[in-house]
């Protein structure tokens, strides 16, 4: 495949600090974007089992607006690797530090809960582990091997870190055969330094190009927020960035300050500028495109994995 996709071999530092950023005030949510207190009985199920099998997951973790309405349809998004990443990422409301150890029983129980809870579709993610030689790659493909016996009727979607600086951990991935691989840009380049200041926007873009190589079969997908401080420009440009790269599945959402320790939101982007993002993307020729305020990079993707297979069938 022929791409004009760069890498920026200018590295990050391996375990940044956390930036200094005054208190932000957290402004009050348009009505398109609240959402109601789980009170469904599922809900609760869920979450007791997810407790039992001691499972973390990204939607308490990330504080998901969407653990509600996912959890009372057995849906949750597992995040493997431990509670504590070593990026400090000024969106993400996941604790920031040095990781345990591996566990080595935690493949058998995610795939065990996942078995119990009749998933069609799970979504893996995880922390970034710049600790590990792999990254976590070998962890990944330990967790996709055990769903692959407990559950073999249950799609996979991984949702991976960068693994910067970390030779063969995507040969790794690949070689395990997710059903989907998604890697989030996450915003646009030029807010990388005080968004995502552990990580390089094109090596974040050339993992994802490189996956299509590696296993040609799989879906890739990936995500952004918006109401970071970006322009309607710069979002189109990322688009054709993926686009050049191939990626399948696009999915835009609107970014929620989780404290007042976290980045600013500099706009709530209304439901008629997510469609008209939509659109775009879709003209742009991505198989698939969820862009909405309350999207997230697993909100729906049981269904979202059906129509993407739907897509191909009819492309």
């Amino acid at each position: 495949m022929s791409t004009r996709i760069e890498i920026d071999h200018r590295a990050p530092p391996r375990h940044p600090e956390k930036l200094h950023r005054p208190d932000q005030p957290i402004q009050r949510k348009p009505a398109w974007i609240r959402v109601k207190a789980p009170t469904h009985p599922v809900y609760h199920e869920t979450r007791a089992l997810l407790r039992a099998h001691r499972l973390t997951t990204v939607c308490e973790e990330a504080s998901c607006p969407n653990v509600g309405e996912c959890w009372s349809q057995r849906h949750a998004t597992m995040m493997i690797l431990g509670e504590t990443c070593t990026r400090a990422c000024a969106f993400c409301n996941v604790a920031t530090g040095l990781p345990g150890a591996v566990d080595a029983d935690e493949p058998a129980r995610v795939a065990d809960a996942v078995a119990r809870l009749g998933l069609r579709h799970v979504v893996i993610t995880s922390v970034d582990r710049d600790d590990l030689q792999d990254g976590g790659a070998t962890h990944f493909a330990a967790v996709i091997a055990a769903l692959r016996e407990a559950a073999p009727g249950t799609t996979i979607e991984v949702l991976t870190p960068d693994f910067l600086r970390k030779p063969g951990a995507a040969e790794i991935v690949a070689a395990a055969r997710p059903d989907v691989f998604n890697h989030n840009l996450e915003t646009i380049p030029r807010l990388y330094p005080s968004i995502r200041p552990g990580a390089r926007y094109y090596q974040s873009l050339r993992l994802l190009d490189r996956m299509k190589t590696l296993a040609p079969g799989v879906f890739t997908k990936s995500g952004l927020m918006v109401g970071l401080g970006e322009t309607r420009a710069e979002i189109l440009q990322v688009m054709d960035d993926l686009r050049v790269a191939e990626v399948d599945f696009l999915t835009i959402g609107q970014y929620l300050q989780p404290s007042v320790k976290h980045a600013a939101v500099d706009r709530f982007v209304t439901p008629e500028e997510f469609a008209e993002y939509a659109a775009l993307a879709r003209a742009r020729g991505f198989l698939l495109v969820s862009a909405t305020p309350l999207t997230r990079s697993s909100y729906h993707a049981d269904a979202d994995f059906a129509a993407l297979r739907a897509a191909r069938a009819r492309a």
